[in-house]
């Protein structure tokens, strides 16, 4: 009798253990803070990477139609945005690290905006890194330049409102 008690005691502090773990990692992330319904495709300027291990975000600001500047505000100081990303490890598999994209890599991205209009997002879909020292022409993306590099599977997706 004490033997299946003890049993039944440790059966139930695994069960316990086992949930501890699956609930805080099925409870991760809400995308509620995005508009999934809206993608938008941007091409930017690399101003740093936060390797966060939860999400790794690319801070850059967006570049204009002509491709030779980025969008500024009313003071001319550059517009800055954030694209949240998978943990640093999954996108260092896919080579995006602090080294290897410094300041100034040229990128484009598709990703759902935040819902409260500040500028950032999550992404959608494959990225593209333009070679260094090339932009792509007025009103292109990097995956119209010869010589890009696509981080993920697929294309650029298309913009929606």
């Amino acid at each position: 009798m004490k033997t299946q008690t003890k049993i039944a005691g440790i059966a139930a502090g695994l069960t316990g253990l086992g949930l501890a773990i699956v609930v805080p990692v099925q409870a991760h992330h809400s995308f509620a803070m995005y508009d999934m319904g809206k993608t938008q495709v941007v091409t930017g300027v690399v101003d740093g990477i936060d390797p966060a291990p939860n999400h790794l975000s690319i801070n850059f600001a967006v570049m204009n139609e002509e491709r030779n500047n980025v969008h500024r505000d009313e003071d001319g100081d550059p517009i800055f945005w954030s694209v949240e990303m998978q943990g640093s490890a999954a996108m260092a598999r896919q080579g995006v690290t602090v080294a290897a994209w410094p300041r100034g890599t040229v990128f484009s991205v598709g990703l759902h905006p935040l819902r409260n209009g500040e500028p950032g997002g999550t992404r959608e879909g494959a990225m593209f890194r333009c070679p260094d020292g090339v932009r792509p022409e007025p009103g292109m993306h990097c995956d119209s330049v010869e010589g890009h590099t696509v981080i993920g599977n697929g294309e650029l997706p298309e913009a929606s409102e």
